[in-house]
């Protein structure tokens, strides 16, 4: 099945008919769906500015880790629900746009990123002074930082293409 057949089953099936006919539904999701994106990207740009030495400078990086994860990992979940709610009721839309599948691959780049992270932060022999580690850590944090504004420009492009 390819994906503009699987794209069409999918707008035909009732659950998607009833997010597109209930007017409320799509507009109420993309709501939620922006707020879960202040969310994680708030959160993630909270922990890429420590790496790079911008915030948080006196605190111990696993303590930020550990404040702004939760808010990560939260707004990841709601953004696949409400993605998938939005994808089922309009899959012609984004299912055929390379824009949105980029948006999907540089989301799981930055959040595989962030977990990789979430060793070296936690981890007291990688973040002392003399660590190597603290070499890469500001170039790290930099290009994190740069995936998720990518990924917020994307998903506002998805509309455009």
């Amino acid at each position: 099945m390819t994906m503009s057949e699987f794209s069409e089953w999918l707008y035909a099936v009732p659950i998607s008919e009833y997010f597109r006919d209930a007017g409320w539904i799509v507009p109420s999701v993309q709501s939620i769906h922006i707020i879960a994106i202040a969310m994680l990207i708030g959160s993630s740009i909270l922990l890429d500015l420590k790496l790079a030495g911008i915030v948080a400078r006196t605190e111990q990086p696993a303590v930020v880790y550990q404040r702004y994860m939760p808010w990560v990992r939260s707004g990841l979940v709601v953004l696949l629900l409400t993605g998938m709610v939005m994808v089922i009721a309009e899959p012609d839309r984004v299912l055929s746009n390379w824009v949105f599948w980029t948006k999907m691959a540089l989301v799981v780049v930055a959040f595989l990123g962030t977990l990789l992270m979430r060793t070296a932060m936690c981890r007291t022999e990688l973040t002392r002074k003399t660590s190597t580690w603290n070499l890469a850590a500001k170039p790290l944090g930099w290009l994190s930082l740069a995936i998720w504004i990518v990924v917020i420009l994307c998903g506002r492009w998805i509309a455009y293409v």
